[in-house]
């Protein structure tokens, strides 16, 4: 259990570093920085999978994807969906998105409670009730003070939902699945990086320090993958949730801090709101593993 909590506070950590880190790849593009994430991340996947013997379930699926091409479509667009995610993370801090993107994942928890209740008709919480009150509030005063709503946020919090769901209707294991969405992405990323206005020798030459940073921004990726995998079989699922919040915490302060995105005083309504109903989830979460501590079902 302590190893599953180090693991998962770990990439949580290692994530906020990789979201600033995409500030320090500068000149490279938001879309050339995410293609080095999906192409240098194939490898610690397969590493992984060797290491929990895996294979048979990719082969079975490989299988499945050349006979189904109902599922080999919905692979493809489970692939996009997580692309679409995975672009965003670290183009949002090259573009001065990073504060909307992480309002986003504070969003996310709270948006997969209102897609269950709606999709799965799973039944709310009071405390979840309330929760979703609060992030409406937050939604609403952005509304009336901007007349909008930032699409960065928005693409997080309602975007991940649908990939989420269709990972859960293909009903393929969480590895398997990534590894295919990796592999999906493998093309199209190596086709952005090959077809750059200046050549890939051109960019390293000018800029030498990349030879070492990109690299070590791949092992910091894989890291942080390996790290977020593990964490979530280690864990009760509860437990794994809760540890969740640690990232749109580390990602704020990230934006705020470091990477220097100012908040205006208007805006503070909009967060505040939201951090309440983020509590309030997390306080249930943990109470619940508390009772659950005290009755001798979870051992730390």
């Amino acid at each position: 259990m302590k190893q599953g909590i180090a693991l998962s506070v770990g990439a949580s950590f290692l994530f906020a570093v990789i979201y600033y880190y995409a500030t320090v790849l500068q000149p490279l593009s938001g879309t050339e920085v995410f293609a080095w994430r999906i192409l240098l991340g194939i490898p610690a996947l397969a590493v992984l999978i060797t290491q929990l013997k895996a294979w048979e379930e990719v082969k079975q699926v490989s299988k499945r994807l050349c006979t189904d091409w109902r599922f080999f479509l919905f692979m493809l667009l489970c692939a996009t969906l997580f692309g679409v995610q995975m672009w965003l993370f670290v183009w949002a801090p090259v573009h001065n998105k990073a504060l909307d993107v992480s309002l986003g994942y504070f969003l996310l928890p709270l948006t997969m409670v209102v897609a269950g209740r709606v999709v799965y008709k799973e039944k709310l919480s009071w405390p979840q009730t309330i929760a979703v009150g609060f992030a409406v509030v937050g939604v609403l005063h952005e509304f009336g003070r901007t007349y909008s709503f930032s699409w960065a946020t928005a693409l997080v919090a309602f975007g991940y939902p649908p990939y989420f769901m269709l990972r859960r209707y293909l009903r393929v294991g969480a590895l398997t699945s990534l590894w295919f969405d990796f592999a999906f992405l493998f093309f199209p990323v190596l086709y952005v990086l090959l077809n750059q206005e200046v050549s890939l020798i051109t960019t390293f030459l000018a800029a030498p320090r990349f030879f070492w940073q990109v690299p070590v921004f791949g092992l910091l990726s894989s890291i942080a993958l390996v790290f977020y995998l593990s964490s979530s079989r280690l864990l009760p699922m509860g437990l794994f949730g809760l540890l969740g919040y640690v990232e749109p915490i580390l990602l704020f302060w990230v934006a705020f801090l470091l990477i220097g995105e100012p908040i205006q005083p208007g805006e503070w309504w909009t967060y505040i709101p939201i951090w309440i109903a983020v509590g309030i989830v997390v306080s249930e979460i943990g109470w619940r593993l508390y009772s659950d501590w005290r009755a001798g079902r979870l051992v730390l």
